[in-house]
Parts: structure tokens; C-alpha cells; sequence
């Protein structure tokens, strides 16, 4: 291990080749930063510390949206892309698994989750929901002396923080846990030369860091910054004080914390390091606000620019309305910039949802408060591009697409914003203001149906003196929660933990021979599959590793070798089971296949006894095996035709492949024409009809990616990587990278070996997930016959209801009804029915037409049959004050429409109608009093009436409806009017 070595840091001394020292300002300083205090030259001068000088790979940071990590929204710390590292998981073929010193600066979201910043901005000067964070990284290398060393180093000697400022935490140990201090980390800071008495113990909560609730952790050791000096501050260290910050914290993980919340050592020691670009600014700058300092001043200027309102005056407290607006303006918007431009749009869930709501903030904020005008927040993009984009060039290329997507979504909730507060005047003023408690199903109506965050409510109502309903909105969500827990049920997949893996290292178990999954050929026309023997090496019970398991035990299987596809790179994993050699009639039935640093893990339910060491016979499901390989090379083909048809701006945002389909998201501003829709299944099925060989090579990474138009996404590719190629082979293209003539992708997926496999191409489904992304669902091959075969069935069926519609003019109600209830029953088939996409669009809208038009003869039949009615009720009973009476009809519209004539006829009458409907036997009851009758509510009457009757019913004030059911209906008649009576004679 390459040591460090220690010498006093009291008198910094510059380093050849190191950066200029910078000098820490004072509070009163100067407001123009010199060139080399700049946020840029901070960054800059990190990087080039552990790059420069202490051989650190420099990686890029990664995109917000986490890879292929479902327990993130966002990419909230700078080890969340080093976490299969860290997990045992990385992929052995891949650049990562050769990663030892690493540092880069990371961009990070912490706006929801277990980090959750968003409540706080613009409250204080300090949290953000975007910031950058700066880390060192040591996988198996360094570890703690070297780690310490180099901050202090870096902190002290190039950035020229006086060592008098600093203070030190450490870990003090947990008696719960066994753990001791951690007297090692403290006795290395001794040796440095920081005083004992700022050198500070603090228990798990501040100085013992985790993944999760299981996985990699450690003891940790924080650097903290004191803004005022010359005093004795070791009391305000961990004490919230704004005075005293932590600057760095330093993470050893040397544990591994299991599922029965032990901690087992782990094989390999790593060091975890993160610094807030943005806290470590404004210490430099001497600001004592983050948005004091040069990362957000040009930002702040550009609000004031566009705002109706005084400049930004650093402000806290309940007063500073203003102040803390041009915060969340600042920091929302630096969000939106780097969450867009990564693909993470605005929309209805997940980190999508969290967006929207960012988005939505801001606005308010920005238009409410500051009096911005509408577009003004797209106009802030450049300036957040031109302060990020050296270091982020992807925030300048995506600017202008950024904008668009800022502007669509601010257009849609200004809208919304203005329904949302015509209800909420219009529930305040129906209100008890006594109490001063505002409705929660109302606040949970704003929420779920108009996309309000529940804090915008808060605000609005605070505005106005009202609160809302805590304990019963607190209800609805977790309600809603449950609900939604129970609605995504996937099962569990068997984790395999970090120590089991590194024991099967150490055990000298070789990685899983997998290569029989791309060795099948063509036969007669038919595909075939090689035959698989192979050896059980390990087996997993869900803890750790173990030598056999029992008749229904749940474990992970590794085999030597296997012909089973683990699922990744967006493609389902294989099917099948396997026997034991002396035990054949008997299938362990594989139900998920994953793969963990170079295993392949086989999950089953153990059909009988299994031990390390069997031999088995692995069976692969081959029709679904094939199914997958149709439907992952037709994707290509997909991505390809998009491109080609809608332009070079689209790009792949995610994808699945199963046997029964193929789904695909890009990026698409708007939805695709009919015509679009047509051209790029034709383009597919023309590669199809060609029968053009797929082509398959592996090459260096670097070689791959020389390919002009070679197709990636966001995910750690092996060295060497598989490239998959349509119709020109991979040489070829190596030979001439320039090549536009084809589809060719990285990937790991199992594909056709031709085109013609496919047969055909349909697109079943196409829709806007959120603004800026678009979601294909396609199917092939047999799939794609039924559905041409079950779109020309329902055109058939829409060409019936138009020629019918067209040569009838039925006067009878009842098949007006009857022709109007078909029309909706077609219509749902179409909705519902996989058919092509293109055709879908045509046939909805014919259905549209021919509902408004069924819907507009009803309604004229059932005012005519109303009419009819209304006027026998009026010949049989004269003029009345109270008129209760039955008649004969089956649609409620109808006595709800006769109620009304006779209403028309006698506007100082309470009128009511029953109706026995003979085909349900229900009774339907419709009523209407006189607008000034203080007496009686036609909602009373009709709540009465019907309970009366076993059933239900409501309305206004003046008109009022219900069901229930009766063998009597004279009786029910004779009861309605005495109840009418007793109200209107007191």
C-alpha cells in the first residue's frame, strides 16, 4: 500500500506542481472573488489534487437518474455509481471492476427518499435540492491514514483553510454493536497534528455511516469548519449551530451489516469520501451563505432581471417572503436544468413526480412572489448552463430542449394553479372560519387530480389564515401508500450479500461459464440450443452460503456453467429448470436468473434436496428463450426506424423485453403522426422482409465506440463489449466507423442470427409518459398477425356502425339506446384491443363522431318521450302545488327530463316522478321544488324517498335524483308525498 507520509501541516508549504494556495476571505471581504477562489478553479483544483498527485482515476459523474437502481429516485451521494463495487456485484469484464483510486465530482439530487432536502430550501442559506458533491475513493487500496492525510492536505495546503478553524469527529464506539472507539482514526489525526481538544467522539447517528438497512458500512470521520475563529468552538460541533459546518466526511467501510443486523468484517476495505462543492465555496469565499458565493450570484441577478420585485437581500425568517423565493427559485431551477437534460422529465411518479412538483414550486415562487411573467424560468436555462456546463457540457447541449420541456409543463400548471385556487375561494367560502381548519379530501383532491404538491396547499392556505386537516390528510396518504404498495407486489429477489461473494472467492470459485447462452444455430429452419451438464459450486439460502438445502427451501443456486440468460441490459432472463443426475423425473424450476460480480445466480424453490458438488442437466425453455431474441433484435431495428424517421435528436430513455412484447422510451417532443407511426413500422418490416443477417462481434471498448451512429445507453459496458450489427457486419463498420447504413447497439441480450425470424412488426401502443418522452409498445411475429387481424375485425365493426348510423333514423328510444350502448362497447374494444397504433388513432376518432351523434339522437328521442310523459302526468292531475306521480320509463334521463317539463309548466310546484324499470326492477325516483322553497330541498326529499326505499339518491337544492326498489310502488307514492307535506306545512 502506497503510505503517505505524515509531517506538521502548522506551516503548509506549497507542493511542486500543486495548485496556488488559496487564502481563505474574510466575511467582510471584498464581494468580487479573485480568479482563483472561483467555484471553478475549487473544482478544478480537487480534481487535480488526488488525479495529479496521487494517482486518482478521474471518472465522470453520473447521470441523476440512478443505474438500474430501484431503491433511488435520484443519484443522492457520489458512491451510488461505485455501489456494485462496493456490493461485490461489478462485473468482472467491465472498466469498473479495475477501479482502485477514484475522484470526480458528482452531480446529486436529494429532493425525496431518505435524503430529503426540499422542505428546507430557501428556509436557510444552506441546503439545496442540487448540489455537487466531491469525492476520493479507495476500493482495496488505501485506507485510513492515507485518506486523512490527503484531506488535510488538500484542505489545509492548497486551499489554505487556517488548521485552527478545523475541527475533527471520529467514531466513539457502540456498546449495542460491540464496536469500540475508533482509537485508529483518532491516533492518525494525533499524528497529523490536530489538538486533542478538536479532536471530537460522537456515537452511530453522526459518525457511523450505511448503504442501507443492509450492505457495506463503516466508521466515519467529519471535518468541520469554524466561520468565527480565535475561540474554543468544540461545543458546536454537531450542535446545528450555522457557525460551525461540517466540511468532509471521510467513510471507512470495513463492515458488512446482514440481514439478522450483524456486522461481519469485510474482505476488502474501502474508503467513501463526499465534500459539498457548494458548502466548501462558500468557506473559501468567506460567505456565510451558499448563495452569497459565485455558484448562484450571476443566478440571482438573472431572477432579478426578469422579476417585479427588489433584489435578492439574504434574508431568513417568516418576514423574508422575498428572499427566500429568490432561494427557491435559484435552487430549483439548477435542479430542473440537470434533472432534464438527464432524461428525468416532469410526470406522475416516482422521480418524475418529485420533479413535477420542483417544477411547480418554482413557478409559483417565481410568479406569485417575484412577479415574474410567464416563460421567465425557461430564460434562467442558459445562465445555469454557461455556470455548470464546463465541467457538465451535456446541461449546453440539451439547453434548448430543457426550455421547451420547462415551458410545456409551466403552461399546464398555470392552468392548473388557477382551477386549484378557484377551489380552494370556493371551499373557504362555504367554511366554518371559526375553526379555521381547511378540508383535507379537499387538499388530497388538489394533490392527486391537479398535481399540487401538498406544501404549495400549505402555502396557499397559510396565506390566508387557514390550515388544513393535518391528522386527516396525514390519513389519506398513508392510505394511498398502501394502497400503492399493494399495486407494485413484485416479489423480492434473493439477495446475495457482499461477504458471500467474496467467500466464494476466496474459495476459488471460478466466475460462471455463461457462453452457451450465445452458442445456438439454425437447423431446417429452426433454432437450436446446445445441451447444458453442469456441477452446483454454490448454494445461497438468503444469508449465506451454504453446503446443501432442503425439499422447499428458497435459494440461489451458481452453477460452473449454465445456458441461462440472466436478465440485464433491459432483457427478460431465461426460463427453464434443471435436474439432478440421479434424479430426473424430478424439475428444480428456475424462477429468476441475476447476475452478482460475475455469478450467475439461479433461483428455485428446491424441489428435493440439493448439495454442492451434483451434477445437473439444465433445460432451457426454448420457445421462450426465442420469443426474447425476436423481440430484443426488433428493438434495434425500432431504435433504428425512429431515428430515421423522426430525426438524429431521438434517444433511447429505457427499454423491456419480454416473449409476449418489447417495450421502448425516448425522447420525442409530442406525439408520432399516423403517418409517423406508418413509416417507422414499414421501415422495420422492410430490414425483416430483406432477411438481413444480424451480425454479433466482441470488441475492445474503445474500438466500439470510434462506430459513428453506434447506439448506448447509460450503463457500464464490459471490455471487450459485444456489438450488435444489422446487415453490414461489425468488421465492416470497424474498418469504416462513418457507416450510417445500419442498426448497431452495444449490448449483452441474446439475438436472431436474421431478420426474417421476426415476420412482423406491429405498434400496438404509443404515448407521452411525460413531456419529452415518448413509450412505443410493439409486438411481432404471431402477436403482429392477431393484431392486423383484430384491427381489421373492429374496422369492420366501426364500417357496420357508420353505414347503420348513416341509412337509420330510428324514432324509437330503445334502439337509439341500444345503438349508443354498441358504439361504447366497440369504442372499448378499440381502447383495449392490441391493435396497430396508427389504425387505433383512425377508428377512435370515427367512434367519437358517431357517439356524438348516437348520444345527440338519444338525448332529442328522451326529450320528445319526456315531453309525452310530462303531459300525461299533467292531464291526469291539473294544476298542483305538490304533484307526486308515477309513469312508465326505463332511463332515469328521461323521468329526470319529465320531472323538468312539468316543472317548466308549474314553476311554484314540488314535483315528483317514480318509474318501475321492469328490466332491473329498480325504481327510479327524479324530483324539482320551486327555487325559493325554504321548506323543502329537493336533495332531503329525494335522500328520504329512496331510503325509504333500500337505496340512495341526491342532488341540489333544486333538483334531485335516486334509486331504490319497491313491489308497492302506490304505497311508495302515497309515503312521498306525505313526507313532502309534513315539510312544506311546518
Amino acid at each position: 500500500m502506497n503510505r503517505l507520509v505524515h509531517r506538521s501541516l502548522s506551516s503548509p508549504r506549497r507542493v511542486a506542481g500543486s495548485p496556488v494556495r488559496f487564502l481563505v476571505r474574510s466575511a467582510c471581504a471584498q464581494s468580487a472573488c479573485p480568479p482563483e477562489v472561483r467555484a471553478t478553479r475549487v473544482r478544478r483544483t480537487f480534481l487535480d489534487f488526488f488525479q495529479q498527485q496521487h494517482e486518482h482515476r478521474l471518472v465522470p459523474s453520473s447521470p441523476v437518474r440512478p443505474r438500474g437502481d430501484p431503491s433511488l429516485l435520484f443519484v443522492n451521494a457520489g458512491m451510488n455509481q461505485f455501489k456494485p463495487i462496493l456490493l461485490g456485484t461489478v462485473d468482472p469484464r467491465s472498466n469498473m471492476a479495475s477501479y482502485r483510486r477514484v475522484v470526480n465530482s458528482q452531480k446529486c439530487v436529494r429532493a425525496g427518499g431518505k435524503h430529503n432536502d426540499l422542505e428546507d430550501v430557501g428556509k436557510d442559506v444552506y441546503h439545496h435540492t442540487f448540489f455537487e458533491m466531491l469525492g476520493n475513493w479507495s476500493f482495496g487500496d488505501y485506507f485510513k491514514e492515507e485518506a486523512c492525510a490527503m484531506a488535510w492536505s488538500l484542505l489545509t495546503e492548497h486551499y489554505g483553510i487556517p488548521d485552527d478553524r478545523l475541527y475533527v469527529s471520529y467514531f466513539a464506539g457502540d456498546t449495542t454493536l460491540g464496536l469500540g472507539a475508533d482509537e485508529e482514526t483518532r491516533q492518525i489525526w494525533l499524528d497529523i497534528g490536530v489538538p486533542p481538544t478538536r479532536l471530537l467522539p460522537f456515537g452511530m447517528k453522526e459518525n457511523f455511516w450505511e448503504m442501507g438497512d443492509t450492505g457495506p458500512c463503516g466508521p466515519c470521520t467529519e471535518i468541520h469548519y469554524d466561520h468565527v475563529g480565535g475561540r474554543d468552538a468544540a461545543l458546536l460541533v454537531n450542535a446545528d449551530c450555522p457557525d460551525v459546518v461540517e466540511i468532509w466526511n471521510l467513510v471507512f467501510m470495513q463492515y458488512s451489516r446482514e440481514a439478522d443486523l450483524q456486522l461481519r468484517v469485510l474482505p476488502q476495505r474501502s474508503v467513501d469520501t463526499g465534500m459539498g462543492l457548494e458548502r466548501l465555496v462558500s468557506v473559501l469565499q468567506g460567505k456565510r451563505s451558499n448563495y452569497d458565493t459565485d455558484l448562484f450570484v450571476p443566478l440571482l441577478d438573472a431572477i432579478h432581471q426578469r422579476s417585479g420585485v427588489g433584489p435578492y437581500g439574504g434574508r431568513t425568517g417568516a418576514q423574508a417572503h422575498v428572499d427566500m423565493a429568490y432561494r427557491v427559485v435559484a435552487d430549483h431551477v439548477r435542479t430542473l436544468v440537470v434533472c432534464i437534460a438527464d432524461g428525468v422529465h416532469p410526470g406522475m411518479s416516482g422521480a418524475e413526480l418529485v420533479l413535477r412538483r420542483i417544477l411547480r414550486r418554482a413557478v409559483r415562487f417565481f410568479t406569485e412572489v417575484l412577479r415574474a411573467p410567464q416563460g421567465a424560468l425557461a430564460s434562467l436555462v442558459p445562465t445555469v448552463a454557461h455556470s455548470l456546463g464546463d465541467v457538465y457540457p451535456e446541461l449546453q447541449h440539451e439547453a434548448d430542449r430543457v426550455m421547451d420541456v420547462i415551458n410545456e409543463n409551466e403552461d399546464h400548471f398555470l392552468s392548473s394553479l388557477q382551477q386549484g385556487s378557484r377551489l380552494i375561494r370556493r371551499t373557504l367560502d362555504r367554511m366554518d372560519h371559526k375553526h379555521g381548519v381547511f378540508p383535507a379530501s379537499v387538499a388530497w383532491s388538489l394533490h392527486r387530480d391537479l398535481g399540487f404538491p401538498l406544501d404549495l396547499v400549505d402555502l396557499m392556505l397559510e396565506e390566508r389564515g387557514v390550515s388544513v386537516d393535518r391528522h386527516q390528510l396525514d390519513q389519506l396518504i398513508a392510505q394511498n401508500h398502501k394502497m400503492a404498495a399493494e399495486h407494485s407486489g413484485a416479489r423480492s429477489q434473493l439477495a446475495v450479500g457482499v461477504v458471500s461473494l467474496a467467500e466464494l472467492q476466496q474459495l476459488g470459485v471460478s466466475h460462471t461459464d455463461d457462453c452457451l447462452k450465445y452458442e445456438y444455430r439454425v437447423e431446417q429452419n429452426s433454432y437450436v440450443f446446445p445441451a447444458c451438464r453442469a456441477s452446483v459450486v454454490a448454494l445461497f439460502d438468503g444469508r449465506t452460503l451454504v453446503s446443501h438445502v432442503m425439499q422447499g427451501q428458497r435459494c440461489g443456486v451458481v452453477l460452473d456453467r449454465t445456458s441461462f440468460y440472466a436478465e440485464q441490459g433491459g432483457q427478460s432472463a431465461d426460463r427453464g429448470y434443471f435436474v439432478r443426475d440421479d434424479l430426473q423425473e424430478v424439475p428444480f424450476s428456475v424462477e429468476e436468473v441475476f447476475r452478482a460480480g460475475g455469478y450467475v445466480i439461479h433461483e428455485v424453490i428446491a424441489a428435493d434436496t440439493l448439495k454442492v458438488g451434483d451434477r445437473v442437466h439444465v433445460h432451457l425453455d426454448q420457445a421462450h428463450r426465442l420469443a426474447c431474441m425476436v423481440n430484443h433484435t426488433a428493438t434495434h431495428m425500432l431504435n433504428f426506424a425512429l431515428r430515421k424517421v423522426l430525426g438524429p435528436s431521438v434517444e433511447q430513455r429505457g427499454s423491456h423485453v419480454s416473449a409476449d412484447r418489447l417495450r421502448f422510451d425516448f425522447s420525442f417532443k409530442g406525439s408520432l403522426s399516423v403517418a409517423q407511426l406508418q413509416q417507422v413500422e414499414e421501415c422495420v418490416n422492410k430490414m425483416v422482409l430483406a432477411n438481413q443477417a444480424v451480425h454479433v462481434q466482441e470488441v475492445p471498448l474503445h474500438s466500439a465506440m470510434t462506430i459513428t451512429g453506434l447506439r448506448t445507453v447509460d450503463e457500464v459496458y464490459p471490455d471487450p463489449v459485444r456489438v450488435v450489427s444489422v446487415a453490414v457486419p461489425v468488421s465492416e463498420l470497424l474498418d469504416n466507423p462513418t457507416d450510417r447504413r445500419t442498426s448497431v447497439e452495444l449490448c449483452c441480450g441474446t439475438h436472431l442470427l436474421d431478420t426474417a425470424t421476426i415476420h412482423d412488426l406491429v405498434i400496438v401502443s404509443e404515448k407521452q409518459l411525460v413531456r419529452g418522452i415518448s413509450r412505443v409498445i410493439a409486438v411481432t411475429g404471431q402477436g403482429a398477425s392477431q393484431a392486423r387481424e383484430a384491427g381489421q375485425s373492429l374496422l369492420q365493426d366501426v364500417d357496420s356502425l357508420s353505414a347503420r348510423m348513416t341509412s337509420s333514423t330510428s324514432t324509437c328510444l330503445n334502439s337509439a339506446q341500444s345503438f349508443a350502448k354498441e358504439v361504447g362497447m366497440v369504442s372499448d374494444a378499440v381502447d383495449n384491443t392490441p391493435i396497430p397504433q396508427w389504425l387505433r388513432g383512425e377508428l377512435q376518432a370515427r367512434l367519437r363522431s358517431l357517439q356524438r351523434r348516437s348520444n345527440t339522437s338519444v338525448r332529442k328521442l328522451e326529450t320528445r318521450e319526456a315531453a309525452v310523459k310530462a303531459k300525461a302526468v299533467l292531464d291526469n292531475n291539473g294544476h298542483k302545488d305538490l304533484l307526486v306521480d308515477s309513469v312508465e320509463a326505463e332511463s332515469l334521463s328521461v323521468v329526470m327530463k319529465a320531472v323538468n317539463q312539468l316543472s317548466l309548466a308549474l314553476p311554484q310546484s314540488h314535483v315528483m316522478l317514480l318509474a318501475h324499470q321492469r328490466h332491473s326492477g329498480k325504481v327510479l325516483c327524479a324530483c324539482q321544488v320551486p327555487k325559493d322553497s325554504a321548506a323543502l330541498s329537493a336533495s332531503a326529499w329525494a335522500v328520504a324517498v329512496c331510503r325509504q326505499l333500500g337505496g340512495e339518491g341526491g342532488g341540489s337544492t333544486v333538483v334531485a335524483r335516486g334509486t331504490g326498489s319497491t313491489d308497492d310502488i302506490t304505497e311508495a307514492l302515497r309515503w312521498a308525498e306525505e313526507f313532502a307535506r309534513r315539510n312544506i306545512n311546518g
